[in-house]
């Protein structure tokens, strides 16, 4: 089978991690018959420098007319450390978000036996850690129409608005996830406060009947918060606002003891992007030696999305088998550090080899 897949490394660490799940899809498209055609787009700080747009048209255009996004990170310290600055690399992403209408981010949490001391939690507490949070992506506050500041600069506002089909939308999606795994979904929410809460718990409580099969659990987010750290292996599938969302999957991001090995899908209506959680690393940038597996991950959520089922599950095998050994990069490393560049010639091979 053929795909086209549009490539956005975009910024610090970006190019040279997007590099090796490049790598690691072309040894599946080896392995399995397959051809993946990658296509260059420029994201982020990049893009501003050469284009003065984070998110350029004819970055838009190729993403709509692939398959499916690979992404890396977006970020630039020039940019952090300039308050004045009129444009800025994470605008890109936001308008990625609304243009590809990515209204639904998925965050797979598991811990790792290689890693699971690394965890600041106890061994105890988050052993068989598997979880997912699904985070609505393209409403709430941060896309609040109604925002701003008064005359006098002392008071500031944003607004937090839902519609019940984005809640419908995201929600049989979440329920989607649940069928297939463990059957237990936990909306989380504020509906003791919230007007926007109270919709939305309202919605989903309206759609249990239709899937008899899974149990729904209602939690408020500030409970959920602390139960995410204390019994981190009761969760399935948490399903959220965008918000609240973008806060539990950061939390819930340091059960495993390394944000190196978590990817995360944004699923859209025209296609959808894939791209670990981490930022831009950019101390890193250009020395070959940041942590791909996340990426690589992301990679597996890529294939998973063109459903190219058992090809996902091989870069997932490749990848607990690199752990195993050991052959790892520094952050995650007990042994031997490898580069960058090493790991994903080592993951790629080991796809190719594997019976």
């Amino acid at each position: 089978m053929k795909f086209r897949i549009a490539k956005l490394p975009g910024d610090g660490i970006g190019p040279e991690i997007v590099e090796q799940a490049v790598k690691v899809m072309k040894a599946v498209g080896e392995k399995y018959g397959h051809q993946f055609d990658f296509e260059f787009g420029l994201a982020g700080a990049t893009a501003i420098v050469q284009v003065g747009d984070p998110y350029p048209e004819t970055t838009h255009k190729l993403c709509m007319d692939s398959d499916a996004v690979l992404f890396g990170a977006i970020g630039d310290p020039k940019f952090d450390n300039n308050p004045s600055a009129k444009v800025r690399p994470e605008q890109g992403l936001l308008e990625m978000r609304k243009k590809l209408q990515l209204y639904a981010n998925i965050r797979p949490v598991k811990t790792y036996p290689t890693l699971i001391d690394n965890s600041p939690l106890r061994r105890d507490l988050i052993e068989g850690a598997d979880f997912i949070v699904i985070r609505e992506l393209t409403g709430g506050i941060y896309y609040g129409e109604l925002r701003g500041r008064t005359e006098n600069g002392m008071k500031a506002f944003d607004t937090n608005v839902y519609s019940k089909e984005e809640i419908i939308r995201v929600t049989k999606l979440a329920f989607d996830y649940a069928a297939k795994r463990r059957k237990k979904l936990t909306a989380i929410d504020k509906a003791n406060v919230l007007a926007t809460s109270r919709l939305w718990r309202e919605t989903i409580q309206e759609m249990e009947d239709d899937y008899p099969e899974i149990d729904v659990e209602h939690m408020l987010v500030d409970n959920a918060a602390m139960q995410i750290i204390q019994w981190p292996t009761k969760f399935d599938v948490l399903i959220t606002e965008n918000m609240f969302g973008d806060i539990l999957s950061d939390e819930a991001s340091v059960i495993t003891g390394s944000m190196g090995l978590l990817p995360s899908a944004s699923i859209g209506v025209h296609t959808s992007v894939f791209e670990p959680i981490h930022g831009s690393y950019p101390q890193a940038a250009g020395k070959d030696l940041a942590n791909p597996l996340a990426t690589i991950l992301s990679a597996a959520m890529l294939l998973d999305s063109l459903n190219l089922i058992d090809e996902a599950e091989k870069v997932r095998e490749a990848v607990d088998a690199s752990m195993d050994k050991g052959f790892v990069t520094a952050d995650i490393a007990s042994g031997k550090p490898r580069s960058t560049s090493a790991v994903g010639d080592w993951l790629a091979e080991w796809i190719i080899k594997d019976k």
